[in-house]
C-alpha cells in the first residue's frame, strides 16, 4: 500500500471515528444517566481482527466495563463479574439472542438453541437437559470416548514408531467429530480413519464458516454481500449448503432406521433416537438441534484439548505429574496395553484425577471454547456498577479477557497454575460461573459441561498415560484464530513418544 492509499485510509478512519462519537454522543445525552467510557468504535475492531481479543483484553485491563460505538448500535463489553451476573441471571429476561444476533447466527444455526429465545428456547433446554441428565447416555458416551481414544492412540503410536510430527489439533477435532455423532444419531462416521470424506467435510465447512460469521459484527455491509452472494457470505452459503447435506443425510436415514422394527440396534442409546420416540420427527429441528449440540459437544472440546496439550508441551513437569496421576487413580501395570488402560477408567478414577481436572480448567481459564458471548438488552436498564444500558445495546462479556484480569485471579493471572484450583488437600475447588465464564452461567449453562470434561479427561488419560507429547519446534509462535470460537491458528503440530513400558497398543 503506497502513502496516499496509507493516508486516504487513516483519514476515512478518522472521519468515520468522529461521526461515530458525534452520533452516539447525541444518543446518550442524558443528564440523568451515565453511560460507560468510549473506548473505541468498530473500525478498530476491523483494524485489529487478526488479534481482536487481545485488543479487547488490553480495553479491558483499562476500563473493565467499556462502549464500543458502530452506526446502528451500541455495544457494551465487560469483564466484571457482578455485571456478568445481573445480564446472565438476575434480569435474564431482559438479555437475550434478539432479532440482531438471530439474523446474524440463524442462516447457520438455524432456529437451534444457540440462537433463538423465549419458547423456542425453553422447549430445545427442557428436551435436551432431560436427555443429558440420563444415566443411559452418560454410560453410552462414556463408552464412545473411550473407543475413539483408543483409535486416536493407535494413530499416534504409528506417527511416533516413525518419529513423524503430527497436526494434533486435526486428529482431535476428528475425533471429537466421531465421538459426537456416534451419541446424537448411533452413526460411526469415522472420520478419523480419514475414509469418511464427507465427514471431513462437513467438519471443515462449519469450521472455515465461523470466522466469516464473527465478521459480520463489524461488517456492516454483510447483509448486501448476502445479498449479492460476495466475500465472506458466499463463503457461508457455501459451507451452509455442505452442512445441511451431510446433517439431513444423517437424519433421514436415522429416521429410516428407528422405523425399522428388524434394525433395533442403539434405538435407545443415541440423542435422536430418544428425540424421535418423543414423536419430535421434524427433520428441520432435528437439523438445527443436531448442529447446535455437534457444535457445542465437538468443535469447543476439540479447542480446548488443542490448547491443553500446547500447555503440556510448553509444561513437561505438569504433563509428567498429570501421567503419575492417571496412573495411580486406576492402578495402571508396569506393562499395560492402550486397550487396558482405556477399560480401566470409570467414573470412579475419574474423579480421583483432580490436578488433571485442575489443568483442563486452567486451560479454558485462559484459552476458553467461546471468548467471546453477547446478548441484546430488550429495555432500557441500569447495571450493578450504575452505568445506565439502553434498549437495543448489544452486551458483551468475555471469557478471554477475563481469565487475563489481574484484578479477578491475581498477579499471576496470565500464568498457567493448575494448583490455583486447588485446596490444601489437592481437591479441585471450582470458581463462582460469574468469574469464570468459560460454560457461560445462569438458566443459559452449558448443558454439556459435564459429558465435556468427561471426554477431556479420558481422552487426556489415555494419551498421556501412553505418551509423552513435545512441540514439533519449539520455536513456531502458536496464536489462535479469530473466529466464533477459538482454535489454534494453522494447527498444532507434536511429536508423540511411547512411555517406556506402558500402553502399547
Amino acid at each position: 500500500m503506497d502513502f496516499s492509499s496509507t493516508a486516504f485510509a487513516l483519514s476515512f478512519v478518522l472521519v468515520l471515528a468522529i461521526y461515530l462519537i458525534r452520533l452516539h454522543g447525541r444518543r446518550l445525552r442524558d443528564k440523568k444517566k451515565r453511560y460507560h467510557p468510549v473506548a473505541g468504535t468498530v473500525v478498530h475492531q476491523l483494524i485489529n481482527f487478526p488479534r481482536l481479543h487481545d485488543y479487547m483484553t488490553e480495553l479491558a485491563c483499562k476500563y473493565k466495563t467499556y462502549r464500543l460505538l458502530d452506526l446502528f448500535k451500541g455495544a457494551i463489553y465487560t469483564v466484571e463479574p457482578a455485571n456478568v451476573e445481573y445480564m446472565l441471571k438476575t434480569n435474564f429476561n431482559n438479555y437475550g439472542k434478539g432479532t440482531y444476533l438471530y439474523d446474524i447466527f440463524s442462516d447457520g444455526l438455524g432456529d437451534g438453541i444457540f440462537a433463538v429465545d423465549g419458547e423456542k428456547w425453553r422447549h430445545q433446554r427442557k428436551a435436551s437437559s432431560s436427555e443429558f441428565s440420563t444415566k443411559v447416555l452418560r454410560d453410552f458416551s462414556s463408552s464412545v470416548f473411550k473407543t475413539n481414544a483408543v483409535k486416536l492412540a493407535q494413530l499416534i503410536y504409528e506417527a511416533a514408531t516413525r518419529n513423524q510430527a503430527i497436526e494434533i489439533q486435526d486428529l482431535f477435532t476428528k475425533s471429537t467429530l466421531d465421538s459426537i455423532i456416534k451419541i446424537l444419531l448411533g452413526i460411526d462416521l469415522d472420520s478419523l480413519s480419514g475414509t469418511h470424506e464427507e465427514g471431513i467435510q462437513f467438519s471443515q465447512a462449519y469450521l472455515l464458516g465461523e470466522s466469516a460469521v464473527l465478521y459480520r459484527f463489524i461488517d456492516i455491509s454483510w447483509k448486501i454481500k448476502r445479498f449479492l452472494n460476495i466475500g465472506a457470505e458466499a463463503v457461508i452459503k457455501k459451507n451452509i449448503r455442505v452442512v445441511d447435506h451431510f446433517l439431513y443425510k444423517l437424519i433421514n436415514s436415522k429416521i429410516e432406521t428407528i422405523h425399522n422394527p428388524e434394525d433395533p440396534s442403539s434405538r435407545k442409546r443415541d440423542l435422536v433416537s430418544r428425540f424421535l420416540e418423543l414423536k419430535e420427527t421434524d427433520p428441520k429441528y432435528l437439523r438445527d438441534m443436531v448442529l447446535c449440540i455437534a457444535i457445542a459437544g465437538q468443535e469447543t472440546t476439540a479447542g480446548t484439548l488443542s490448547w491443553f496439550f500446547y500447555m503440556m508441551c510448553k509444561h513437561l513437569h505438569i504433563q509428567e505429574k498429570i501421567a503419575q496421576e492417571v496412573r495411580e487413580a486406576i492402578n495402571l501395570k508396569d506393562v499395560s496395553t492402550v486397550d487396558e488402560l482405556a477399560t480401566s477408567i470409570n467414573q470412579e478414577s475419574l474423579n480421583k484425577m483432580q490436578y488433571l481436572h485442575a489443568a483442563l480448567t486452567e486451560t479454558l481459564r485462559l484459552y476458553p471454547s467461546v471468548p467471546m458471548n453477547a446478548k441484546m438488552c430488550f429495555s432500557d436498564d441500569t447495571w450493578p456498577d450504575g452505568f445506565s444500558i439502553k434498549k437495543g445495546d448489544m452486551v458483551v462479556y468475555q471469557p478471554y479477557a477475563m481469565g487475563r484480569m489481574k484484578f479477578l485471579w491475581g498477579d499471576d493471572a496470565e500464568e498457567f497454575r493448575p494448583e490455583r484450583w486447588l485446596d490444601e488437600n489437592g481437591i479441585f475447588q471450582d470458581e463462582s460461573p460469574f468469574k469464570f465464564t468459560a460454560f457461560s452461567a445462569g438458566p443459559r449453562i452449558c448443558l454439556g459441561k459435564d459429558h465435556s470434561y468427561m471426554q477431556m479427561k479420558i481422552l487426556s488419560a489415555v494419551l498421556l498415560g501412553s505418551f509423552i507429547f513435545k512441540l514439533a519446534d519449539e520455536e513456531k509462535v502458536v496464536t489462535y484464530k479469530t473466529s466464533v470460537s477459538f482454535p489454534i491458528d494453522g494447527g498444532l503440530f507434536v511429536k508423540a513418544y511411547p512411555r517406556s513400558g506402558h500402553a502399547r497398543p
